[in-house]
């Protein structure tokens, strides 16, 4: 079976559960760390004719992450393609074992098992908090209604102020935020990387929680972890 990932979060959950599947994946494609397979551009703008060279059985997508234009071209050049669509944890798992039983997989591999047991019972504070939790700057951006973070975080006690925006992904402007009174900010360090020097500065009086962007928003090996190193980051940011 030979594997190209379009999706980050894919392409560490295919290269760990089945090594040598994977022949390309994204630029953005971070891990694991050692990742060593052809490099076919962006999320949102691969390099086609390079994937059809690299004659791949199958292409895993994901329909938040690529274009759909580009999707039907891979198709049209006679490539199957796998698109999934991940709007919560448990959706996260099911795609999962899907994608892999797609590339190959015989049975679950343990990091699935053990991420499907961290989320039945997750650490839940006794109260729960309101947040925003921008994921852009100039201009700002927010998660809004049915997002997988949004869904993470209210699984570890955080309600998502713009949850039941109309907008998956709002742009709100800095003084509607702050008119939002929210009890935490969250800031992921991605895709906008901020830093101690850079957001928090904004809701002076606020407390704000640094987080691991891959533990909030990738559906992968991580989902096992991010049940409690979450918790930890939301839980001191709060104290």
């Amino acid at each position: 079976m030979r594997v190209v990932s379009l999706v980050p979060s894919l392409t560490e959950a295919v290269a760990v559960s089945l090594p040598g599947a994977l022949v390309g994946a994204t630029d953005w494609c971070s891990h694991p760390a050692d990742l060593d397979v052809a490099r076919i551009g962006g999320t949102k703008n691969p390099k086609v004719d390079r994937i059809v060279e690299l004659a791949p059985d199958l292409v895993v997508a994901n329909e938040e992450e690529n274009r759909e234009p580009d999707l039907t071209a891979l198709r049209t050049a006679g490539i199957e393609v796998l698109v999934t669509e991940v709007r919560d944890v448990p959706e996260a798992i099911r795609e999962l074992g899907r994608v892999l039983g797609a590339c190959g997989a015989k049975a679950w591999p343990r990091w699935l098992d053990e991420a499907e047991s961290a989320w039945q019972d997750p650490p839940v504070p006794d109260r729960r908090t309101t947040a925003i939790v921008p994921v852009w700057r100039r201009p700002w951006m927010v998660l809004g209604r049915d997002t997988f973070a949004g869904d993470v975080l209210a699984r570890l006690g955080v309600d998502n102020v713009y949850a039941h925006h109309e907008e998956r992904y709002p742009r709100i402007p800095l003084p509607e935020l702050k008119a939002a009174a929210p009890e935490l900010v969250v800031l992921p360090d991605e895709p906008y990387r901020f830093t101690a020097d850079d957001g928090p500065e904004v809701f002076e009086g606020v407390p704000c929680a640094l987080v691991d962007g891959r533990l909030l928003t990738w559906y992968g090996p991580s989902l096992a972890q991010a049940p409690r190193l979450l918790g930890e980051a939301l839980r001191a940011a709060c104290r």
